[in-house]
């Protein structure tokens, strides 16, 4: 079975055109292991694609063994960004383009990490760790380079809160991908030369370490007890469409589903009510200006002594004359007779490009694209994350939409907050796989910090999320639904290895990893002197 495996591999990788179709057939079946798919047999291949860049006659073969692979990856799991462009039927013509570009574009960095390992990896089984930690290595850089793209790094494969995703409270979720890669690629040492039993060794330690993971998990979770706190959360969902927002007929409709929601009677009366990104299609400059009659209602859906977190676009003046523009997380409590005041305001640290501000921006804006903004100029990046600490309520991390894809922006140790509360405006990509998989994303910074998230947007998937990364006791609204979540907040667990030390494990891994790779590349640098 193994040498039928090896001759048809073999046969595939030597044409050209198979060597294409097995590549681009390698990057789907990798995002089908993703959320919502959960296809976990999806991972195999990775050691497909190891395979592929040792059999490519050079290096830059191998690079687009790479590059075809992750457009392959990505064209699945990103083809949601077209949505955006549908919402306006002006805009739809850039739809085709935004589903290409973008894999096209962040599948390079898949082709850095097969180069590199086709250039540096040495013969014998140390190139199954080297391949793990140059691909690691490449998916970090795709998470910082240019701001980065984090969306679905391969240590996310694993839905969260399942077992196999427990490792992400050590390592994080880039360590967890080290780990998933390294040991999933094992099993390519099947196809390889060599003696048979040394390449039965490479596979089998490598299903150990799959083994180890999910044991491991497993163990994590059976101790896992959801203790709640004494603070009543109220998510609060109006299921608006992106596309039905901006007429003054729809307007109305919207402050009042979200006014109606708000007061809405329960068992009893919620500590803290969250509305999603950008849940009213106006500046909070308009809705509460002095005697705005949206302002006031909203003023008395909010209880004395409730404190409402609500996502607005905002502007604040510039000292020079004009005005700046922040997407913000804006923390308001009522205090009876004098209303509604403002306690805390975080701004959006981490801005989408082409959602929130546009590089390039006038000939983006020449070319139409200033409307998917919604604001007469782009939005300005606030500080460096970090809590807020709202009267009466548990010291809290916001995380604003896309924000929620970057491990470290939560302090896991010093200064460590009681939870994260991530609003989204997920309505832009409609009932794709992409708000599923921004769900899946979020509640992996769960599992990182050892903190509950509290996640809301305007049209799901809104969801109060443990420390461990599940979603608490069916306590989720899903594409479609329109309602609330009343639900109390998580205790957090203990302060986890990568809340400690962060990213310290996953480099220690990729270094080690990368040790085998070194006498062949002294080898080729003494034989070029």
């Amino acid at each position: 079975m193994t040498n039928d495996l090896a001759i048809f591999l073999r046969k595939a990788v030597t044409g050209r055109f198979g060597r294409i179709g097995l590549a681009l057939v390698a990057g789907i079946a990798a995002a089908l292991a993703h959320p919502p798919f959960g296809v976990l047999p999806g991972l195999l291949a990775y050691p497909l694609l190891m395979i592929l860049a040792e059999r490519s006659g050079s290096v830059r073969g191998a690079l687009w063994m790479g590059w075809l692979a992750g457009f392959g990856y990505f064209g699945v799991g990103c083809w949601w960004v077209a949505e955006a462009f549908l919402v306006n039927p002006a805009q739809a013509w850039m739809a085709p383009f935004a589903a290409s570009l973008l894999p096209a574009g962040i599948g390079l960095f898949w082709g850095l990490a097969t180069a590199l390992y086709r250039r540096a990896a040495p013969m014998g089984p140390g190139r199954v760790i080297v391949f793990g930690a140059l691909f690691a290595l490449a998916e970090w850089l795709r998470g910082h380079v240019l701001t980065g793209f984090p969306w679905n790094p391969a240590g996310a494969s694993w839905s969260a809160g399942s077992a196999g995703s427990q490792f992400a409270a050590v390592g994080g979720v880039y360590g967890l991908g080290f780990v998933t890669v390294t040991a999933v690629s094992a099993l390519g040492a099947l196809a390889m030369a060599g003696p048979r039993k040394a390449r039965a060794g490479i596979a089998i330690a490598g299903v150990t370490a799959l083994a180890a993971l999910v044991i491991g998990g497993g163990l994590r979770l059976a101790g896992a007890e959801v203790r709640p706190t004494g603070t009543l959360v109220r998510i609060v969902q109006a299921d608006v469409q992106q596309e039905s927002k901006w007429t003054p007929e729809a307007y109305r409709s919207i402050v009042d589903r979200y006014v109606n929601l708000t007061g809405r009677q329960g068992a009893a009366l919620p500590d803290v009510v969250v509305w999603p990104e950008g849940a009213l299609p106006a500046s909070f400059n308009d809705v509460f200006a002095p005697g705005a009659p949206d302002g006031e209602a909203i003023a008395r859906a909010v209880r004395p002594g409730q404190t409402l977190l609500a996502g607005f676009a905002r502007a604040a003046p510039r000292e020079e004359g004009g005005s700046l523009y922040y997407n913000s997380l804006v923390a308001l409590t009522d205090e009876g007779a004098s209303g509604l005041r403002v306690v805390a305001v975080y701004d959006k640290h981490r801005l989408v490009p082409f959602g929130e501000y546009l590089p390039l921006g006038r000939l983006m804006g020449a070319l139409g694209v200033r409307s998917l903004v919604h604001m007469p100029a782009d939005f300005s990046p606030g500080p460096r994350p970090a809590p807020i600490s709202p009267p009466g309520v548990p010291s809290v991390q916001p995380l604003i939409c896309y924000e929620s894809l970057y491990p470290g922006f939560t302090p896991g140790s010093t200064g460590r907050p009681d939870w994260i509360v991530n609003i989204s405006n997920d309505a832009w990509f409609g009932a794709t796989s992409g708000p599923l998989q921004h769900l899946n994303l979020a509640s992996y910074r769960a599992i990182e910090t050892g903190l509950p998230v509290v996640r809301a947007t305007p049209t799901g998937v809104s969801a109060m999320i443990d420390p461990w990364g599940r979603v608490v006791r069916d306590q989720r609204l899903d594409a479609g639904e329109s309602g609330v979540i009343d639900a109390y907040l998580p205790q957090p667990v203990g302060i986890t290895p990568y809340g400690r030390f962060g990213d310290l494990l996953f480099w220690l891994m990729v270094l080690v990893g990368l040790l085998p790779s070194l006498p062949a590349l002294w080898h080729r640098f003494q034989g070029r002197t």
